[in-house]
């Protein structure tokens, strides 16, 4: 596993029964206030988001999606999200997230080229 024992992070989980409360733990205070902030706006059942600095996601994806309580994972990202959500008379659901902006091209030689070096740079390709 590739993890980094500096990142912060803050997660908001959306309990679905019982009391139906978020409920919430991280290391950095700032980014457990906002985890709850943005978990109760979504107000999805079953559902978690997870904010981190000092690290990038693909450090922890894997780790996460091997709990057995993880269903799938919408996105890992550093880009702008918006999730888009359906209601209905029971509860509400994510059906979806928009990731990002829309496409501007292809890439060029150079751009592979940088974009492999990144990779490498954090450590995620050898």
């Amino acid at each position: 596993m590739q993890t980094n024992p500096q990142i912060k992070f803050g997660l908001g989980f959306c309990e679905s029964s019982g009391p139906a409360l978020v409920r919430w733990v991280g290391n950095d205070q700032n980014l457990i206030e906002l985890a709850k902030k943005n978990a109760m706006t979504l107000s999805c059942g079953h559902c978690f988001i997870l904010l981190m600095e000092n690290g990038f996601p693909v450090n922890v994806l894997n780790a996460i999606k091997n709990l057995p309580e993880v269903c799938h994972i919408y996105c890992a990202t550093a880009n702008p999200v918006e999730v888009v959500v359906a209601e209905t008379e029971q509860g509400r659901g994510i059906m979806g997230v928009i990731d990002g902006v829309k496409t501007k091209g292809v890439e060029s030689d150079q751009d592979i080229r940088t974009r492999k070096e990144f990779l490498r740079k954090i450590g995620y390709k050898l």
